[in-house]
């Protein structure tokens, strides 16, 4: 099965594209089973440095694909549980994808495709979106794509929307710190291609670093071992090739190597 349509505009960037648009680029275990083989293919990728993630047609991402769900219903737990697994290990490897994830969203954004918008690095969207976590209509809930989700959305707003199933506008979504960069539908690309460059106009290694280190970080308490933690991955870095380089070329006003 062919779900994706994976593109490389140059060796530093690789676009990925769900390529459903006759069912709106809804889920099934095909297009789960593609995004993690792409995206653990990344991790060994010493020349990639961004992903733009995007989908053909008028929606993002619509959740899970009705012919899918239909298989569901007669599923046994075990393979409810199995099936759910894949899923959530499916969104963890987009998450610790090494290098930044800008998701594009042109389209309505539904149900576990917020999940798959919670997990890129860098959110632009179009401000004609709708997003909804639609799961509570149909008696089910968003526990897979939750801790996404409710780290990119916050908790306040995801208390609301996972229990009311509202759907919410990408303006309101970019108030709430969701979406990063808003844009009408025909400057979206002009929007993402400018975050691609701006990142991989710096230190690859660098970058890499930074994305882990949020990661790392976010909600941590400040202990001393996290100091600790913070002064070793500093000084790693500035005495590293490319923390040199970096330095050398701020100080010699002169573009660096990795350029």
């Amino acid at each position: 099965m062919n779900t994706l349509e994976i593109r490389r505009p140059s060796p530093h960037v690789a676009e990925v594209w769900l390529d459903r648009p006759d069912v709106r680029n809804a889920f099934n275990d095909g297009v789960i089973a593609e995004l993690t083989a792409a995206f653990a293919g990344f991790t060994q990728d010493t020349e990639l440095r961004v992903v733009v993630l995007g989908g053909r047609g008028k929606a993002f991402c619509a959740g899970a694909d009705l012919n899918w769900m239909r298989a569901m219903a007669d599923y046994s737990w075990e393979q409810n549980k199995a099936d759910a697994q894949a899923l959530a290990d499916m969104l963890w490897t987009v998450y610790r994808c090494p290098v930044p994830v800008i998701g594009r969203v042109q389209g309505d954004c539904y149900a576990g495709g917020v999940g798959l918008a919670a997990v890129c690095d860098v959110l632009v969207a179009s401000d004609n979106v709708g997003f909804c976590l639609s799961e509570a209509k149909l008696g089910l809930l968003p526990a897979t794509i939750g801790p996404y989700v409710i780290r990119a959305l916050g908790e306040p707003a995801a208390r609301r929307y996972f229990t009311t199933a509202e759907r919410f506008s990408a303006a309101e979504a970019h108030r709430l710190g969701f979406v990063h960069e808003l844009c009408t539908a025909e400057q979206l690309d002009e929007r993402v291609a400018a975050l691609v460059a701006a990142i991989s106009a710096n230190g690859p290694a660098a970058v890499k670093a930074c994305k882990r280190l949020v990661q790392d970080l976010a909600g941590a308490p400040i202990t001393p071992a996290l100091r600790e933690d913070t002064a070793r991955r500093i000084a790693d870095i500035r005495s590293s090739p490319e923390g040199k380089e970096g330095v050398s070329s701020f100080l010699q006003r002169r573009a660096p190597a990795w350029t």
